[in-house]
């Protein structure tokens, strides 16, 4: 059963969700423009093992809607408050897609606050920066995604609305991951659908290789939304990543 929380941090409220399993807290931060419904699903499955949270950031699904518009920094530092207000001590964060940008820039610059990470589609390529090219890669992933996304997505847009929703695409495009990556020092399992399009297989072996402790599993079949698409599969491979990694 998931339950429905709130918490205030730096003057707004965030929603989240949960699913009180016995293991050690993992929290899913969800992508750009978008909320926590496209990873209640996994929290359903991971909850049945693990403390299983999935947050909507400032702006987005039932979170406060903030005047100012979102960036990579300030996401993050809505995120680490929050950790600190929902009480939860070097969790493991899973981000998915842009959700992966706000995680990584918080493991960089709270160090201590997390325990591991989880990258599901780490988005951007450097060499998809630009409008068009990120435009052209989420068409050709959205054929392949589930049909059932789309009224999910669609909801999500509507709820953020169409500044918000542009601003944070844009502020995906401007963040260099690459160069953070190196600085994040727990481990991290960077998961890559094999059908993705909007992450290549060149890009999620280079975002492995700059991490100081990274591993990359690809899971065969899937696209982007591997949260989504395949919550089992991928709760088995965070739960085998969490004991190695001793979390």
């Amino acid at each position: 059963m998931l339950e429905q929380l709130t918490h205030t941090v730096l003057g707004l409220t965030m929603a989240s969700w949960r699913r009180r399993g016995p293991g050690p807290a993992v929290v899913c931060v969800h992508g750009a423009g978008v909320s926590s419904r496209e990873m209640l699903p996994f929290v359903g499955v991971l909850g049945r093992t693990h403390d299983a949270w999935s947050v909507d950031l400032p702006g987005f699904g039932h979170s406060d809607k903030p005047d100012d518009l979102p960036t990579v920094a300030g996401l993050a530092d809505a995120l680490a408050a929050w950790l600190k207000a929902a009480e939860l001590e070097r969790p493991c964060l899973l981000g998915g897609s842009f959700g992966c940008q706000v995680a990584v820039e918080l493991a960089a610059r709270f160090p201590g606050r997390i325990g591991a990470l989880v990258l599901v589609g780490p988005t951007v390529d450097p060499h998809a920066r630009s409008a068009v090219r990120l435009a052209g890669q989420w068409l050709r992933n959205s054929v392949r995604e589930s049909p059932r996304m789309t009224p999910l997505n669609v909801a999500d847009y509507r709820d953020a609305g169409v500044r918000r929703v542009l601003a944070s695409f844009g502020a995906s495009m401007r963040d260099r991951i690459e160069d953070k990556l190196p600085d994040v020092e727990v481990p991290v399992l960077v998961v890559r659908g094999g059908k993705d399009a909007m992450v290549s297989q060149a890009w999620a072996e280079e975002v492995t290789r700059l991490l100081p402790r990274g591993r990359l599993s690809v899971m065969e079949g899937l696209p982007h939304m591997v949260p989504y698409r395949d919550p089992n599969g991928l709760a088995r491979e965070v739960a085998a990543f969490l004991r190695e990694a001793g979390s």
